[in-house]
Order: structure tokens, then C-alpha cells, then sequence
């Protein structure tokens, strides 16, 4: 599945037991290198209603599924809002890349003013958590030569570095190679991976090049970090809180 059935997805999403303040897609098609037989990243915030959060039953703040519908895997996550508002507080791409994700399956208005507080939860920081996620892939690259964490290593290497000068979360690996001459070979792995979400590197760039590239990427980002005018911390504390109970209150 290389294209996002966003009608199918609404149907996905309608289906779910809590009011959902936005739902998005993540993952490789986030990303920019879908394969034909990708699985669907379902990503969201639900919000649950004020007796099962000030009681002695207390609602889930985390729900997962994953499931078949029409022949497509479909992951779907969702935290509840109080835990998605302490993780945008934490030095966590993940969550930012979920929020601003332009595959929007479902908003709201809350969703809006949600990701109007993403700017001030950005930090210098940030580039841990990429850096961190890099190299977990490329070991992993290393030991299954897969294209995918391959893809997924030089994915996080260029969002953070973007981020790092920028401020802003770019997740989309072709753009971030355009905006800042990434690696030249990586179109062709974009490309090849698009056959199988699983497939092997055959005849690309060659080990010691990929070597050399990766610790080019990695050296980039730890000096985009050190160059950085982002923050240390996060200021949107106070908006958050109050978004939060002000949401909570009207349940």
C-alpha cells in the first residue's frame, strides 16, 4: 500500500470507543517511502471523560490495536491527552511528528490549538532523540541489511538536523533530502524500497560509502545541535495544563 485511503481510515477511526481530538498517519508514508505491502500507522489522542479520571476507575491511557481491514495492516496507538501532553514535553520526535503530521485522518479544534503549543515544546534537546533512534536503526541495518532501517537511520539523522536549524519538524525523507542536499544515493533506495517493505540492499552504495555517510550525518547533527538557538527546555508548560483541563472540564 503505497497511497493513505484517508475515507477508509475516517470509517477506522469512528470506530473507536473515546472521543478522538485528532488522528493521523505516521510511519513510512509519514516518512516518504511507503512500500506496496506497508502496514497503516494510525496515530492519535483520545480524551477521556472526567468519571474515569477523577474516580477509582481510572480509563486507559494508551490504547493499541492492530488488525486487518481489506488486506492492510493497521496500527493504531492513541494516549489519552494528559500523557500526550507530558510527552510533548519530553525531548520525544515521535509525538511532534504525530501532532503536525500533514496525513490528517481526523482533527478538530483542539487539534489546532494543540499543535499551536508545538513550537514552544521544541528544544535543543530534540537532537537525543534522533540521534538515539539513528543509531538503533543503522545497527539494525547492519545485522538484517534491510533497506528499511537503512532508510529510517538517515530519515531521523536529516529531521533532526532540520529541526536543529529550523525549528520546524520536517518527517518527510525526500523533501529533507532536497532541502538539504542529503545523501544523492538515497532517491534510488527510496525508489527500490517501494517493492517490498522488507527487502535487502542489492547492488547500492557500498559499505564503506554508507559507513562514511552515516558518520558525515551524524557529525552534522551533533553540530546542528551545538549551532542550535532552540531552548533547553520546553515553554509551553502553562498552555498545556490549561488546555488540559479545559478540555477535561467540558467532558
Amino acid at each position: 500500500m503505497t497511497a493513505v485511503d484517508v475515507p477508509g481510515l475516517r470509517e477506522v477511526v469512528a470506530e473507536q470507543p473515546y472521543q478522538l481530538l485528532f488522528a493521523t498517519v505516521s510511519g513510512a508514508h509519514l516518512y516518504g517511502f511507503p512500500s506496496a505491502d506497508s502496514d497503516v500507522d494510525l496515530r492519535g489522542v483520545h480524551l477521556l471523560p472526567a468519571d474515569e479520571v477523577v474516580g477509582l476507575r481510572h480509563g486507559p491511557e494508551t490504547l493499541e490495536r492492530m488488525w486487518q481491514r481489506d488486506g492492510v495492516e493497521l496500527d493504531l496507538v492513541t494516549h489519552d491527552l494528559l500523557k500526550f501532553a507530558r510527552l510533548l514535553l519530553r525531548p520525544n520526535g515521535y509525538v511532534l511528528e504525530q501532532l503536525l503530521s500533514p496525513l490528517v485522518v481526523q482533527t478538530s479544534d483542539a487539534h489546532a490549538e494543540l499543535a499551536g503549543f508545538a513550537g514552544d515544546c521544541v528544544t535543543r534537546r530534540h537532537a537525543h532523540h534522533y540521534r538515539g533512534f539513528a543509531r538503533t536503526q543503522w545497527q539494525l541495518f547492519g545485522r538484517t541489511n534491510e533497506l528499511k532501517p537503512l532508510l529510517y537511520t538517515f530519515r531521523a539523522l536529516l529531521t533532526g538536523i532540520h529541526l536543529m536549524r529550523t525549528g520546524v519538524v520536517e518527517a518527510n525523507l525526500p523533501v529533507l533530502v532536497a532541502d538539504l542536499g542529503g545523501p544523492s544515493f538515497l532517491p534510488d533506495l527510496v525508489a527500490a524500497k517501494a517493492a517490498g517493505e522488507h527487502l535487502t540492499l542489492s547492488g547500492g552504495p557500498a559499505p564503506e560509502l554508507l559507513w562514511r555517510t552515516y558518520e558525515q550525518w551524524l557529525a552534522a547533527l551533533v553540530e546542528a545541535q551545538e549551532r542550535s538557538t532552540l531552548p533547553e527546555q520546553p515553554t509551553a508548560e502553562p498552555h498545556l495544563h490549561d488546555f488540559v483541563v479545559t478540555l477535561r472540564l467540558k467532558t
